[in-house]
């Protein structure tokens, strides 16, 4: 792009925050530049002793209705649209061209923040200030247009450079940023009404909280490109929120290793996700976007290896996640067991990134701790959208529901609410097996719940892992007591599950008949 510099010789500025204004414009009278202001910038810089012609003498035209239309005038939008080629007219109707623009909005999502009734909000929403911006970004090849303070710096270097011109790539980056600035000020204001979602009925606006927005807009920032999707001959990119936060996939920082992959993003996402619901030290193992290894423990090293001999031959090329800080010690451990595709913590310490430095085909992630929970979540489908709340309930041990004659014993409780944990991240038909904080097999992805039953046991048999006295999980409700007599022959003595078959008085029957304590959750966590 050629530089194309067009000298400033009028700005206009309108700025609410005025953070940094008053050292850009004594920066811009050093090259004799008039400066046209609305009274409140106006103000401030006259006060600083900047001279100032207002708005409301240049267009000879005062402000409207308590301020509310300053800048809508044909003098303003004329100057800030017009070209070279406009000077006749520039002429004939008495105004400037208008070569620079400098604006940001009244503050609405502070107002929104605070609680405000709709009508205070009301008056929160800029229209001129859009307007400016959009008009100042529209004529890019003539016009610079400034939104945001921390722009001040970076244009008073190039106007320094260019004795008082700008170039038109500057101009252009500048005009998509307040093209960029005005969408995502529009989306605020929609995303606040819609969320309200109101509702005109008998001529009243009734304000239901419970629905999901009519509308849903949203904006997604391009990390990276994939070297391909989920198959080699797709391809694929990482998009993410304009907002991220820590103890997300999209938020870690890759240390070491290849490219993340399209299936290595979805794999680590499940990963930090299960491991950072425990708040004791926990180790998450994931092949295949499901779990195939977890456990908790009193420190890193300990969860890893029960987590790990959970299922070894899974484990191996699976991802690794940990909910505290990895240590060398740890990650050693690791190094001597298997090769893993990548290992996350919340932090990687130094010592440890040492150690895994000398495996350089392993991707180690630092995601940092959670900041905020999900709360919606979205699953695209042909020409729509799903979206649901996040399964974000935790069963407590003092709400539950105990069905048998036979009543769990609290180390029962404490190993049926840890397999609940994670049963809600593998794929329906869901069966775990566990016990002393451990999984000791998982059944999932399968078309009944005793086929589910069965995988899991073959997960535990092939480890020579013992079942007798173990809880079994379900994420859903057994619809016959087919997997009650087999959890019976493998010893099972508690199992717990969401209830609500229409079979559940015999399900019952079964867990009695065999003596085995049986909590319903009268919570489903099905994962499709």
């Amino acid at each position: 792009m050629k530089l194309l510099l067009r000298t400033v010789r009028y700005a206009l500025l309108s700025v609410s925050d005025k953070t940094g204004i008053l050292l850009l414009a004594q920066n811009l009278i050093k090259y004799n530049i008039k400066l046209i202001a609305t009274s409140g910038t106006a103000k401030h810089l006259s006060k600083h002793g900047i001279s100032v012609i207002s708005v409301s003498e240049y267009t000879s035209h005062p402000e409207m209705m308590n301020g509310k239309v300053k800048t809508l005038h044909p003098k303003i939008h004329g100057g800030i649209l017009s070209n070279d080629s406009d000077k006749v007219n520039c002429l004939d109707h008495s105004f400037f061209k208008i070569d620079m623009v400098i604006t940001n909005f009244y503050p609405f999502s502070e107002a929104i923040e605070k609680k405000r009734k709709i009508i205070d909000v009301l008056e929160y929403i800029d229209i001129g200030g859009l307007a400016l911006a959009r008009s100042a970004a529209k004529n890019y090849t003539c016009v610079t247009v400034l939104t945001n303070h921390k722009q001040y710096p970076m244009i008073i270097a190039e106007m320094k450079k260019f004795s008082g011109s700008t170039s038109l790539e500057t101009r252009f980056h500048l005009a998509i940023a307040a093209f960029h600035y005005v969408y995502e000020y529009d989306k605020k204001i929609f995303n606040y009404f819609n969320e309200k979602y109101i509702k005109t009925s008998k001529n009243q606006i009734n304000l239901n909280k419970k629905n999901f927005p009519y509308l849903i807009s949203s904006i997604f920032l391009k990390k990276e490109d994939m070297r391909y999707g989920e198959n080699q001959h797709q391809k694929s990119a990482f998009y993410t929120d304009l907002q991220v936060y820590p103890g997300t996939i999209s938020y870690a920082n890759q240390k070491q290793g290849k490219k993340l992959s399209y299936n290595n993003i979805i794999d680590a996402d499940i990963a930090i996700s299960c491991v950072m619901s425990f708040k004791e030290v926990a180790c998450v193992i994931v092949k295949h976007a499901v779990p195939c290894g977890v456990a908790v423990s009193d420190n890193l090293t300990n969860a890893y290896n029960m987590a790990y001999s959970s299922d070894p031959s899974s484990a191996f090329g699976g991802i690794i996640a940990f909910n505290k800080p990895l240590d060398m010690k740890t990650a050693k451990i690791i190094t001597t067991h298997q090769f893993a595709e990548i290992i996350i913590a919340p932090v990687i310490e130094k010592n440890a990134l040492i150690v895994l430095s000398h495996y350089k085909n392993v991707r180690v992630l630092e995601c940092g701790y959670v900041f905020k929970k999900s709360s919606l979540e979205f699953k695209k489908v042909n020409c729509g959208l799903l979206v649901q709340e996040y399964d974000n309930r935790n069963l407590k041990a003092n709400k539950l529901n105990i069905v048998t004659h036979k009543i769990p014993s609290i180390l029962e409780v404490k190993n049926a609410l840890f397999l609940w944990k994670i049963i809600k991240f593998v794929k329906s038909n869901a069966i775990i097996y566990g016990k002393d904080k451990k999984t000791l097999g998982i059944g999932s992805g399968q078309s009944s719940r005793i086929f589910a039953a069965k995988v899991a046991f073959y997960k535990a048999q092939e480890q020579n892992l013992n079942l007798n006295q173990a809880i079994m999980a379900s994420d859903g409700f057994f619809p016959f007591r087919d997997s009650i007599d087999f959890a019976a022959k493998l010893g099972i003595s508690c199992i717990i599950q969401p209830g609500g078959s229409i079979h559940d008085l015999e399900i019952i029957a079964a867990a009695n008949e065999n003596n085995i304590s049986m909590i319903f959750t009268n919570v489903r966590c099905f994962r499709h």
